[in-house]
């Protein structure tokens, strides 16, 4: 075993006699050593249970004959720290909890691990630790929220609030609809009920095979979810205690290979996800070492179709809906219904995924559309490129709600709370294209979540007839004609720091095109003058990660 290491010999007599001072006895020194890494924290919704997850899951543990060693990582909850500074740490906190798994993990020299993740950069930060460690690991995240509901029964989430203030600014509802909207989104513990960034990620990881059935879609804080957890730490258990050779196959990066990363996106545009998936599993790819490129996504989009659309995208359904419609599996299977979309691939349980999902059905096909009655042809992302965006820019198209295709004049703002005051304050016209810069990874830095402009846009009755481009991103509960991720950044001289009001851009989805309407020989002399702004920093933490991020066509990792 891996933790003989640290625990087997004469000379690791030091090592015993600390072990011992945690509860350990001679028994023990024979049994592997289970690395329990969870992300309890009490500020997030999705988190302030885990706690008592990690006690049931430890339990589960002792039962089948190893040892758990519980350890915590960091977490940010983007919508609380959305709208003020505090986002500028949320992008960055996905590597301080990739490093925190490694460093533990490596530390102690543990034998295998059980994460237990559920919501914004927690989720892949620990895949991609995961992925540094490198031994056998099982995910199984905290769970879903429940939607909320008006008192009038109409389903609402995190996004209705967010929207509902600017309905407010826009005079359409009043501070009481507010007031109830506020007090009823959120009923539970779980991450946000729709297919936010959260459980865009709970669901892809069953897609990759790294997570059990279930893991996106079955309710937090339900019986249900914990027979999941016991399942989770059982087969953690089997795993450490397979001989050596066959516990190589289950090694994490032996799972998480080219063939899960493509499985990932294909889900990930089969059912809508978040535009941050794509961020992130860029970043997954990279530490997986895959072979996959931000181009690469429009070739899986052209040959998905979208069959599953969930809130943001249509409000009235959450991710228990699509739990009680036959769940993941039954997209997944529906999906490979169309021959080679989904590649056959082992998951961390020991079946193929598509073994994994032969009796899976839909039981709801109101709900999970079949193949040949999409909600689209094509999936429901797409990453749009043009002498705006050279290295690309992403889309949720699953959340458009007016034209795909777009003309109009740039109204230029340098940071999110410039764009908010000129929002609110009526600079922002129908026709125009919003133009959000200087909020990549390195001129936020960070990277910040702009859910607080679009929804703005989307409260004040413009969603259809604005369109909004930034080099930051957005939160999975953005919808409308809102283009993020544009690289290269402004920070790094990009062309989005170029453009000036008044300038005409061009998007058309389909095409996968955004274009500034301005001439190459003007383009040429603008870009001659132009220094990029760079924006003075207290935070220490904040300069590293701005000396080593790259723009997010790479994923936004770090480069030393």
């Amino acid at each position: 075993m891996r933790s003989d290491e640290v625990k087997k010999g004469y000379s690791r007599a030091p090592h015993r006699s600390l072990l011992r001072a945690t509860g350990l006895k001679d028994e023990d020194f024979d049994k592997p050593f289970i690395g329990v890494a969870n992300s309890f924290i009490e500020i997030i919704p999705g988190h302030f249970y885990l706690n008592k997850v990690a006690e049931i899951i430890k339990d589960e543990i002792r039962k089948n004959g190893c040892v758990p060693f519980e350890f915590n990582t960091i977490g940010v909850d983007d919508g609380i720290a959305m709208g003020h500074d505090g986002m500028l740490y949320s992008l960055p906190s996905r590597e301080i909890i990739a490093n925190s798994i490694e460093t533990v993990m490596n530390a102690h020299k543990l034998d295998a691990m059980i994460a237990i993740p559920n919501c914004d950069k927690i989720v892949p930060g620990m895949i991609m630790g995961a992925l540094r460690v490198n031994v056998p690991t099982v995910f199984v995240s905290g769970g879903p929220m429940a939607a909320g509901h008006m008192e009038d029964g109409t389903p609402i989430d995190l996004a209705t609030v967010f929207e509902g203030v600017g309905a407010l600014e826009a005079g359409e509802i009043s501070e009481d609809t507010l007031t109830e909207m506020e007090c009823n989104a959120c009923p539970s513990g779980g991450s946000c009920s729709g297919m936010f960034t959260a459980n865009s990620m709970n669901t892809l990881m069953e897609a990759m095979g790294i997570a059990l059935p279930g893991n996106g879609t079955i309710l937090a804080l339900t019986k249900e979810r914990e027979v999941l957890f016991r399942a989770a730490a059982k087969r953690v258990c089997e795993l450490a205690l397979m001989k050596q050779e066959d516990q190589e196959k289950f090694k994490f990066k032996n799972i998480l290979n080219q063939n899960a990363v493509n499985n990932a996106f294909v889900i990930d545009m089969a059912m809508g996800g978040s535009s941050n998936t794509v961020l992130h599993m860029l970043a997954i790819a990279n530490e997986a070492e895959v072979d996959f490129n931000i181009a690469d996504i429009n070739k899986i989009s052209k040959s998905v179709s979208h069959i599953a659309k969930i809130s943001p995208s249509l409000t009235t359904v959450h991710m228990e809906d699509i739990n009680t419609a036959g769940g993941v599996s039954a997209v997944i299977k529906e999906i490979s219904k169309r021959g080679d979309v989904i590649a056959d691939n082992l998951t961390i349980t020991g079946e193929s995924l598509l073994t994994r999902v032969v009796n899976s059905e839909i039981k709801d096909d109101q709900i999970i559309h079949t193949i040949d009655n999409p909600y689209s042809k094509v999936g429901g992302l797409a990453i749009l490129f043009g002498n705006l965006a050279t290295e690309g820019a992403v889309i949720k198209t699953a959340g458009i709600t007016g034209e795909r295709s777009f003309k109009g004049k740039a109204v230029c703002f340098d940071s999110q709370d410039d764009a908010i005051t000129g929002i609110t304050g009526g600079k922002v016209k129908a026709g125009d294209v919003v133009v959000l810069r200087y909020e990549g990874p390195k001129g936020g830095p960070g990277m910040q979540e702009m859910l607080a402009p679009t929804s703005l846009i989307m409260g004040m009755g413009l969603g259809d007839s604005v369109a909004l481009i930034t080099d930051g991103r957005f939160s999975g509960a953005t919808r409308g004609l809102s283009i993020g991720h544009v690289s290269p950044e402004a920070g790094e001289g990009g062309a989005i720091g170029l453009v000036k009001d008044g300038d005409e851009i061009f998007i058309d989805v389909d095409e996968y095109k955004i274009e500034l309407l301005v001439s190459d020989e003007e383009l040429e002399k603008r870009r001659a003058l132009f220094k990029p702004k760079v924006k003075e920093l207290s935070s220490r933490w904040l300069r590293q990660y701005r000396a080593l991020v790259t723009n997010a066509s790479k994923g936004a990792i770090l480069e030393a």
